[in-house]
């Protein structure tokens, strides 16, 4: 399980070096309620995958 949350958040964060290195804006939310709201529509919809399914 720490394998599959690692691996991710790495190379997340070396394309969010990347894009600071190249003075690119970054491809995600910049504010942590915009990654809550992602979250809530991962969550939301594995709740209705698991409910329908």
């Amino acid at each position: 399980m720490i394998k599959e949350l690692f691996a991710p958040l790495a190379t997340g964060m070396i394309v969010g070096g990347v894009f600071a290195l190249l003075k690119l804006p970054i491809p995600a939310p910049p504010t942590l309620s915009g990654v809550a709201g992602i979250l809530g529509i991962l969550f939301g919809y594995q709740l209705m995958h698991r409910f329908l399914g």
